[in-house]
Parts: structure tokens; sequence; C-alpha cells
């Protein structure tokens, strides 16, 4: 008797300890498990110390909560150019609701990867390789959304598709290289070309600016030119009517002062060249070197001697003929040629208007 009922204790307690076994169930943390009664859903377990209704209820499936990697693999995609390219991309995806992710799909992580590789060859597929190479945040945008809609009746949310690498064909890139290079060398010119038009355009607008500076140069001198003009013209009337009216005072010497002058200025402009040693004039011009000193009587008796105080009478500054005949040689330098008299007058004589030492 008494050993039975030690073996009834024993299995009592066996009993017990398998009860408890059975109901009592520890989830880790970032996990959920669902809860099965008679192969029906009934809850779902939360991370820690949970008690099940042993030999009733059984746990169904044990979900991972955290978020996770999906590589998807490369595959071929024709753009809408139809060019050829190899792409390849990773998801990340979590469970929301593990009930729905464990009886919505069969084998969620293969749904997740088969429906990320759909919709990559659509949404590429959709757009030229331009496009493709240089808007991958805007794929990744497309996929993510279309991916999260499509995968939201399973209770998971798709948080970020990217694209890992894009590559076309090599002799697609050669071309692209090629294409590449010709834009640039496109750019290069114009720009050049730009620059060309820009450098014309301030050349001209310098030349414009000198051309119109030039002309307003010529414009003020032209207007200083003929201010001059006017003042000479106006300071020979004014010697002209001085002369006229000693002229109609009956002071005639004012009249041989004036003739005499411009007579002597001519002469001064004939020898006024460099390359001139001599000068050949006829021989009556050469009386006016003889009449020089008579000049600076002249000038002494129409301005006045301010030494003696007394008015002094000149001799005549008249030029004398010379005699229509000459000697073949005289003792001034004289030479006769042909039917009319010249003389060689020394250029220094004239340019400096020397008077002889005598007048005659």
């Amino acid at each position: 008797m008494e050993f039975g009922a030690n073996l009834a204790l024993l299995i009592l307690a066996a009993v017990v300890i398998l009860t408890l076994y059975a109901g009592i169930k520890i989830v880790p943390q970032g996990s959920n498990f669902t809860v099965e009664r008679f192969g029906r859903y009934t809850r779902t377990l939360s991370p820690g110390l949970n008690m099940i209704v042993p030999f009733f209820d059984r746990v169904g499936a044990r979900l991972n909560m955290m978020e996770q990697v999906l590589d998807v693999p490369t595959q071929e995609v024709i753009t809408r150019d139809n060019a050829t390219t190899s792409v390849d991309a990773v998801a990340f995806f979590q469970v929301l609701n593990a009930a729905q992710a464990a009886y919505q799909v069969s084998d969620l992580q293969y749904a997740i990867l088969n429906l990320t590789m759909t919709n990559i060859r659509t949404v590429m597929g959709s757009m030229d390789l331009d496009e493709l190479l240089s808007n991958r945040d805007t794929i990744n945008d497309r996929l993510l959304r279309v991916l999260d809609q499509a995968a939201h009746p399973w209770g998971i949310k798709i948080t970020r598709v990217e694209i890992k690498d894009i590559n076309p064909p090599k002799d697609l890139i050669d071309s692209m290289a090629r294409q590449m290079k010709a834009e640039r060398d496109k750019r290069a010119q114009v720009l050049e070309a730009e620059g060309d038009r820009n450098a014309q355009i301030l050349r001209a607008e310098g030349l414009k600016q000198s051309q119109i500076l030039e002309a307003e140069g010529k414009r003020e001198a032209a207007y200083r030119e003929a201010e001059a003009r006017e003042r000479l013209a106006e300071a020979e009337a004014k010697a002209t009517t001085m002369v006229s009216e000693a002229i109609a005072q009956g002071d005639v010497q004012a009249l041989n002062y004036f003739v005499a002058q411009k007579y002597t200025d001519a002469l001064a402009e004939m020898a006024s060249a460099k390359n001139h040693k001599v000068i050949m004039m006829p021989l009556e011009a050469t009386s006016l070197i003889g009449s020089l000193g008579g000049i600076g009587a002249i000038a002494k008796e129409v301005f006045g001697n301010s030494g003696t105080g007394s008015e002094q009478t000149a001799p005549s500054a008249a030029p004398r003929k010379a005699p229509a005949k000459a000697a073949p040689a005289r003792n001034d330098g004289t030479t006769r040629s042909g039917s009319a008299d010249y003389v060689s007058v020394p250029n220094h004589i004239i340019g400096n208007r020397v008077p002889p030492t005598g007048s005659r």
C-alpha cells in the first residue's frame, strides 16, 4: 500500500510538472508567438512570461518582429528604350501584425522577394536608360510606395528599398562614353564661341569708344583752330585798320613798314626748307637785303625812339631796282643767267634777316 501511494504521488508530481511546462511560455524580446486552440488562432503572445491552457492551446507561429533585410538577386531589366541592364537591390521590412504575417501569406520572405523583383522590372522598365542611371532616388521612392501598398495586407511594413547597382552591357557603356565625350566637346565649343563673341563685342565697344573720343578730340581741335584763325583774322584786320588810319592821316612810313614786313616774312618762308643751301631768286629781290637797315629805321620812326625823345627821319625803305643788265661777274656774289637777273643768296642770310653793313 505504501509503495502504491508513493508511486501515485510521483505520477501526480510529474503530471503537474508537465502541465506547468505546457502552460507556461516565455517569449524572447523582439518576437511574437501566435496561440492556436484546436488549430484555430486565438491570440498573440508578447515578449515575456505567458500562460496558455495546457493540452488545449499550442504555439502556432514564431515571428521575428524586428526590421529585417532581404537581398534581391541580380536580374535583367529591359528599359523603355530597349536597353538591357542588370539590376540588383536590397529591401528592408518589419512585421507589424504577427497574425496577418503568419496566416495571410505563406512563406513571407519568398513572397516579399518575388514582389520586389516584379516591381523593379515594372518601375525600371517604364523609364529610359538615362533616367535609370540618373534618377535612383526616384526609382527607390516609387518602389517603396508600390511594395508597401502591396504588402500592407500581410501585416508588414516595407521601410526601405535601395537599388544597389545598375550594370548596362559593355558596348552600351562604350557608346555612352563616346556620347558623353561628344556632348562635352560640344559644350566646350559653345563656350569657346561665346567667349569669342563676347571678346569681339568688347573690342567693338572699345573701338567705338576710341572713335568717339577721337572724333570729340578732332572736333575740339577744329574748334580751337577756328578760334585761333578767328583771333588771327581779327588781329590782321585790326592791323590793317590801323595802317589805313595812319595812311589817311598822311603817315606813309607805316605803309612802308607793313609792306616791308610782309616781304621779309615771305622770303623767310622761302628759305625755311632744311635741304636748301642756296636759293635762286630774281636780282630785284636782293635789293630787300640792302634795305633791311632802312626797315629798322622805319620801325624806329613809327614806334618812336625812347632814348632821344625826338623823331628821326629814316631813309627810304623802298628797295632799289637793279639794273636791267648786270656784269657777268660782280663783287657782291650775284650772277646772271639767261635774260633775267638772279642772285645766289646764302640761306642763313635770309633766314636770320641779317642786314648788310651799310644800307643803300
